[in-house]
């Protein structure tokens, strides 16, 4: 059987809910469960992203030969400190070769990899989440996965 991937992207801002993390352990159970996911992808500086690992982490209590793996929008070479440090709390971490030297985009096209890698993208996104003075890197990630025809998982849900 064929192993999985699973990206989460979300707005560096959410509404941390027991709903939320509920509906998060839902979708990541199934995931594993029914669709073979084995590996799931984080970014950074986004509060999904924290509470998507914290309840990755918990399921891979269960079932522990998941893969969480960090991939890095900073530091195309990293010191083994560092890359010490984040195998503490993940698997693996890389950097993608098609961010280098793109500056200011590279988390645009940290996600692009992330999207591009998965069969499954979740998604913390609302539209009318507008960040000062910048455009949503969500909601570019967001129509990227929906332009490649993207398993997509979009949170919040109302129950």
């Amino acid at each position: 059987m064929i192993e999985r991937v699973c990206c989460f992207i979300g707005h560096r801002e959410v509404e941390v809910t027991e709903e939320l993390k509920e509906q998060i352990n839902f979708i990541v159970e199934k995931l594993v469960i029914k669709e073979n996911v084995k590996i799931f992808l984080f970014g950074s500086k986004s509060q999904f992203n924290d509470v998507c690992y914290e309840q990755v982490t918990k399921i891979k209590e269960k079932h522990p030969d998941i893969k969480r793996v960090y991939v890095r929008a900073e530091f195309l070479d990293i010191n083994e400190n560092y890359k010490s440090y984040l195998l503490e709390r993940y698997e693996e971490t890389y950097f993608s070769k098609k961010a280098v030297n793109v500056k200011r985009a590279v988390y645009v096209q940290r996600n692009y990899e992330m999207i591009n890698k998965s069969q499954y993208c979740v998604f913390y996104y609302k539209e009318d989440y507008l960040p000062k003075n910048r455009k949503s890197g969500t909601k570019i990630a967001f129509d990227y996965a929906v332009k490649n025809r993207k398993k997509i998982i979009r949170l919040p849900r109302l129950i």
